[in-house]
């Protein structure tokens, strides 16, 4: 049962379209997933059906039986479960390769890891999250989604704002909101909501806002969306924004599946396509300070690492070592200091540095295509049900081993000629 007050505004915002609105609710609710080139180039035919979605590069609607979170391929990588509508935001921020992107408000990560899609592996990611439980789930979906060149950070805006002044191409505010766009998928937030609950978000989202205007360098671009329709989240936050920013202008979007607004604004509307509600702005920055940040040299990678990497043949990317305690990360070239700040993952995690050996890491194994140590069984065989049990596995392979399903990589065994001993990840054992 939907809030009558919420009911009586959407009726004013509406108008004619009111009763297509209510009946938007009756339908199944859309359904979507986005497959990831950062696993490969050329994707397989998958399971089950899909259908492109036309606002969002390598986005796809998927029927309610398919069930793609339960395939393999979905814990190798190969694709993301997200919202239809909530692909919008991202692609209209314009990200290019080799930029230096934030994601200020980025769990569960769906934003966080099309981004990084789209550079590549090329520049640096920084993925921040304030809730410690959700900056966790972030950071898990940065692994597995095998980005290398993400720095996930669990601090607060006006820290980052401090910290990094005028030194991102391109920021992205999926702000908190009072959620209404969500309410078919959530019950909790119909009974979470109310006009007081919108004021709320409001006030929080014009501070977050401000922390976001310091952080873009001039001539760089802020996209700030939120899944809800309150215009007092929306057209009303963009226009307290550009009133108390003049520094940024609105950008003009030329998106003709969506409602287009003022102020660089867009709207998604249940009724008028297959996704649930969400509001976009772009805006970009004129003028401003471009600020320089301290980008400290890499360590030495460790000695265990050489023979490891030389007996699978793996190569890594432009970049630097960094340890911490005694896990070794990868990380891109521009990775700032970030001492002082509250950090979850500098990079591509290599692995543990023993005083002998070289025990690789999950997010390795995820990352890398191939090597020249590989037991490949189809996705949906026996050995790799059996895999993500924990369970071993048979194959002639011996030493470390990188296991793949169907051609996709999904972890590491160790063989002894016979068997792979299981080092599937035990939290994320099935």
């Amino acid at each position: 049962m939907l809030p009558q007050a919420f009911l009586d505004r959407i009726r004013q915002q509406l108008g004619p379209e009111y009763e297509a609105f209510l009946a938007s609710y009756d339908r199944p609710r859309a359904l979507g997933l986005r497959l990831n080139p950062l696993k490969t180039s050329r994707f397989p035919t998958l399971p089950f059906p899909i259908s492109p979605l036309p606002w969002a590069a390598h986005g796809f609607w998927y029927p309610p039986e398919a069930r793609p979170g339960l395939h393999p391929w979905h814990e190798a990588g190969l694709y993301y479960l997200q919202e239809p509508s909530a692909m919008a935001p991202a692609e209209l921020l314009g990200v290019e390769p080799g930029q230096r992107v934030l994601d200020l408000c980025a769990a569960p990560g769906g934003k966080s890891t099309q981004l990084a899609a789209k550079m590549q592996g090329q520049g640096l990611l920084v993925c921040n999250e304030y809730h410690p439980k959700r900056a966790k789930i972030l950071a898990q979906n940065v692994e597995r989604m095998a980005i290398s060149n993400a720095l996930v950070l669990q601090e607060t805006p006006e820290r980052l704002a401090k910290r990094f002044p005028g030194w991102f191409h391109r920021v992205l505010v999926d702000a908190p909101c009072s959620g209404e766009g969500m309410f078919r998928k959530e019950e909790a937030a119909v009974t979470d909501w109310s006009q007081e609950t919108v004021e709320m978000c409001a006030r929080r989202q014009a501070e977050i806002l401000s922390s976001a205007a310091a952080l873009v360098r001039p001539g760089g671009h802020l996209v700030y969306s939120t899944c809800t329709f309150s215009p007092e989240e929306d057209e009303q936050a963009v226009a307290r924004f550009l009133e108390n920013h003049p520094e940024f202008v609105p950008e003009t979007v030329d998106a003709p599946w969506f409602e287009a607004g003022e102020n660089g604004s867009v709207r998604l509307w249940p009724h008028k396509l297959l996704g649930e509600g969400h509001f976009a702005a772009v805006l970009r920055k004129m003028e401003g300070s471009e600020e320089s940040t301290v980008i400290p040299a890499g360590e030495k990678l460790p000695k265990t690492w050489q023979p490891f990497a030389a007996s699978l043949g793996i190569r890594l990317p432009d970049g630097k070592a960094s340890t911490f305690g005694d896990t070794l990360y990868w990380a891109p070239p521009d990775m700032p200091d970030i001492r002082k700040l509250k950090v979850l993952r500098p990079g591509l995690e290599l692995g543990t540095v023993k005083k002998d050996r070289f025990e690789p890491a999950h997010a390795l194994a995820l990352w890398l295509k191939t090597c020249e140590n590989q037991q490949d069984y189809p996705a949906d065989s026996g050995e790799i049900s059996a895999y993500l049990r924990g369970d071993v596995v048979p194959s002639t392979q011996k030493g470390w081993c990188l296991v793949s399903a169907g051609g996709y990589s999904i972890g590491w065994g160790k063989g002894d000629g016979r068997v792979l001993k299981n080092h599937y990840p035990k939290g994320l054992r099935r």
